[in-house]
Formats: C-alpha cells, structure tokens, sequence
C-alpha cells in the first residue's frame, strides 16, 4: 500500500434510546409509501435499518460458509409486501392509524416462524446449488470499450481543455462551445464524473487533478495527443480485429481505404495534421516515462547512445540529463 492514495470513509451513528423517533429519515413504510414509485436496493435500509443485510452479514461472521455452498445466490430487493406497510408504521408511531392486531398463539407464531426459516434456508441452498456465480469481471470488461470511448470521445471534443480555462460549467455551456447537443453532452459528462475524471456540483462541471494534469492539452504532461492517435486510428484498427486474426497481419489498409505501402508515411504522416497528432502522441508517453527508462540501469560505463525512433527527443535529453558525458 505504500506510495499509493487512499480514500477512508467513515460513518457514525448515534443513537437515542429514549427518543420516539422514526428510523431513516423516510416513513415510507406507513402512507407515504404510495408517493415511492420504486425503491433500488433494501427496502429496509431505506426505512432505516438494512436488518436482513446485518443478519447475513453475521451469519458470515460467527457462521462461515462451506467451500461448497460459496455460491453466490440471487440477490433479490427485500421490499415487503403491501399489507405490512400498516404493521410497520406502528412500530415507529408513524401511522396515522391503529396497526393491525395479530392474532394466534406464541407457540404457533413460533412454530410458524422456524418453519418460515426452514423454507427460506432450503430456498438459499437449492439456489446456491442451482446458479453459477454473478460474472460481474466478465461484463466489466464487456462494457469496458464503452467507457474507453467515452474518455475519447471527451478529448477529442476538449471538454477537458474548456473546464480548465473556466469552472463549474453547465454542461449546456461547454455544449455550446463544441457544437454539440445540450443532453448529449450532459450524459457524457456524467459519464466522465463517474468514471472520476470530472467532478459535478450543483454549479456545474469541473475537472479532476487526474484531468487537468493528463487530458487538458497544454498540461506539460498531457496525454492528449496520444487519446486522440487511440480515437482516430487505434480504435479503428482493433475494430478489424477478427480480420487481423484470420488473416495475420495489420489492418490499415482496411482503416485507411487503400493498401499501405510505407505504415508511417501513409498511416501516421500523410498530412501536417496527422503528423503533429502522431508526434504528440509519442511525446506525451515519452515524457511519462523517459525518467524512468534513462535510470531503470547504470549507464555510466557507456560514451554514447542511439535512441532509435527518438521522435521528440524526450528520452535523449533525460538520458543526457543523466549521464552528461553521454553522446
């Protein structure tokens, strides 16, 4: 863990035993149950306490499972049925009305009530015997190419470069300045606060250190040539993919349209603009690593060195940096 950031997150709770207060701060378990459309989640965590979360959480604590049965069960939203709704509002004095009085013995409510936890144990193992485990890695990395185009899809609209300049901003402004739709770019950045690159307030939207630092394009360690290289030719050779695997070679000539005689004559330098995007590209990886890869051995024994494909020059002037006798 050394040399790494950490995000600690800490959450009291006081409690007043005296007090006649409803649990949460909702009191969706008596009327106002009818002004909930939907609730994601426990439904008892909303009211107040997440009981049957705890109780499994203890179950696993003081009663660990059998390598057999780590099976991950269906996880099922705990909203209890409509006609409880009264009960429960009784138990925090939140009704408007009398609860409902139950009616039977203790026995009987006792022996109903194992006999209900024998049904729902037996429930648990059938599905824990039945359903594989939930591939969450698996449609992680599914969806992953989503998000890797939406990061440059971002840069190459330098939402990244107006939030610099200028925050908060709405996402109707930025919208504005890049020619792009009010919604549209709403629900990118969203997507970009999600994945931690933009912070969003009630102001309006703004950059991270991470953004400001790596994908505005007049940082000193911008990686914004090398997002937009990525976006407009990467992603399109791995979009032939299966191509380059039946046929074992490279897929530009699919990308640009036309056989490729020399790769960086006519993939990366066939105008200026290419050119400068390609040299960017190769700069802004250079010089996040250059440092590392001109101390990673002791050169001190050598006179001179030869950095093929030294683009521009990023790991030549740290090398000299270095080692100032080195040619």
């Amino acid at each position: 863990m050394s040399g790494k950031e950490h995000s600690v997150f800490t959450g009291v709770a006081i409690v007043h035993c005296s007090s006649k207060d409803k649990a949460g701060g909702y009191g969706i378990q008596a009327l106002g149950g009818m002004l909930v459309e939907s609730v994601h989640g426990d439904f008892l965590n909303v009211v107040g306490f997440p009981l049957n979360h705890f109780c499994k959480q203890l179950v696993e604590l003081y009663y660990p499972p059998h390598p057999e049965d780590l099976r991950q069960p269906v996880q099922h939203d705990s909203i209890p049925a409509v006609d409880t709704f009264e009960d429960l509002s009784d138990v925090d004095g939140g009704g408007s009305e009398p609860a409902q009085r139950e009616t039977g013995s203790c026995d009987e409510k006792a022996e109903a009530g194992v006999a209900g936890q024998a049904t729902a144990e037996a429930e648990c193992h059938r599905t824990r015997a039945t359903l594989p485990p939930f591939p969450t890695r698996l449609l992680e990395l599914l969806d992953g190419f989503k998000l890797s185009k939406a990061l440059l899809t971002a840069c190459k609209l330098k939402v990244f470069d107006w939030l610099k300049d200028e925050a908060p901003q709405k996402a109707a402004d930025i919208a504005s300045k890049v020619d792009a739709s009010a919604c549209g770019m709403e629900r990118l950045l969203d997507v970009c606060a999600a994945m931690g690159l933009l912070e969003k307030t009630e102001q309006g939207y703004s950059n991270t250190e991470t953004a400001n630092l790596y994908l505005a394009s007049d940082s000193e360690y911008s990686l914004h040539g090398f997002m937009l290289q990525n976006n407009d030719i990467i992603w399109n050779l791995f979009t032939h993919l299966e191509f380059a695997i039946r046929e074992g070679r490279n897929q530009h000539h699919r990308v640009l349209g036309k056989k490729v005689d020399d790769l960086f004559q006519d993939a990366y330098y066939r105008s200026p603009e290419t050119q400068l995007r390609f040299m960017q590209a190769m700069h802004g990886m250079a010089k996040l690593t250059a440092r590392q890869v001109a101390t990673a051995f002791d050169l001190s024994r050598f006179s001179s060195a030869c950095d093929v494909g030294g683009c521009t020059g990023a790991l030549a002037r740290e090398l000299a940096r270095e080692y100032p006798g080195l040619q």
